[in-house]
């Protein structure tokens, strides 16, 4: 997947304004010159915005849409928009519920209820085979490596932390310095390794690129995407699936994280000697645990009455 080329993605209003720049009026130019530094967010934005942005009226910003050949500002924006779908769906999904007239109560619950159709729509979707696999691949690895960048780059740090217990060398890119330093770590991996990628809508370039040089690696890829049509999933050895629709961002973290938890779930179960690992982690971590002394203190005088009575001679 290659980075969009903010020069062409809109590319027939960059050519329209060119064609007629000359003939613009001074309102027109400013509203141009706007348009061609600021492609993108010019895409963002609607006629009030662009309007208060360049300085000019609505009815000028309008004006300007039709002197392009438009037959007003909204074919200009649909024109604009064309290549950045993908990226602006979640902010015009934003735009159209943030006009909606709604309390924060009924926000919080239309929230919890779209994770809750997406954590079942995941449920359905699961696939028996690919989960027996991914699980299998985690424990066979000597090496994990989790790869995922923006808001997934907190899910690859949770990942690493719950198979830390049942996994030899488990790592995150969370706090890594950035894709060459994992690159580097990478460069080291076998096939006897297995590195896993977690992107989802908008999918970050970086974990794509690092993905592509693992696979020519031959290396083993683990992908936990949101769909077929992700540029993860051509990649992968094994694909899990968790649907992840928002209205209000991008994606849903929750619904990620909890197949992340499930799947680490799976491995716990299926590991050598889960429950030994869990008791000896949770000894050894014991010490930065908070206690309460008074609950400790209480504790260890009814031990101490339960042994009594034990050797009391009845």
């Amino acid at each position: 997947m290659n980075r969009p080329d903010t020069q062409t993605l809109g590319g027939t209003v960059n050519v329209r304004i060119g064609k007629v720049y000359m003939n613009l009026s001074k309102a027109h130019k400013k509203a141009a010159d706007y348009v061609l530094s600021n492609v993108f967010r010019s895409a963002t934005m609607s006629i009030d915005e662009l309007a208060n942005a360049v300085g000019i009226s609505v009815a000028t910003a309008n004006r300007f849409a039709r002197a392009l050949g438009f037959e007003g500002y909204p074919q200009f924006r649909a024109e604009l928009v064309t290549g950045f779908e993908a990226m602006l769906a979640p902010i015009d999904n934003l735009r159209s519920e943030v006009s909606r007239p709604a309390t924060s109560t009924e926000i919080i619950a239309g929230s919890l209820t779209e994770d809750l159709s997406n954590l079942e729509a995941t449920r359905r979707g699961l696939d028996i085979e690919s989960c027996n696999q991914a699980v299998k691949m985690i424990l066979n690895a000597e090496r994990i490596y989790i790869v995922g960048y923006g808001a997934s780059a907190f899910l690859a740090g949770l990942m690493a932390h719950n198979l830390d217990p049942f996994c030899s060398t488990v790592q995150s890119t969370i706090g890594s310095g950035g894709p060459s330093t994992v690159a580097r770590q990478l460069f080291k991996f076998t096939p006897r390794d297995l590195v896993i990628g977690i992107s989802f809508p908008r999918y970050a370039e970086d974990v794509v690129t690092i993905m592509r040089q693992i696979k020519e690696k031959n290396v083993p890829i683990l992908a936990l995407t949101d769909a077929p049509s992700s540029p993860l999933a051509a990649l992968a050895n094994v694909t899990l699936y968790a649907q992840t629709r928002r209205q209000f961002s991008p994606n849903s973290e929750g619904a990620a994280l909890c197949l992340i938890e499930a799947l680490c779930s799976a491995v716990a179960h299926q590991a050598e000697a889960p429950v030994h690992a869990a008791s000896e982690l949770t000894k050894f971590v014991m010490h930065w645990l908070y206690q309460d002394p008074a609950h400790t203190t209480n504790k260890a005088s009814q031990a101490e009455r339960k042994l009594v009575d034990v050797e009391r001679p009845a």
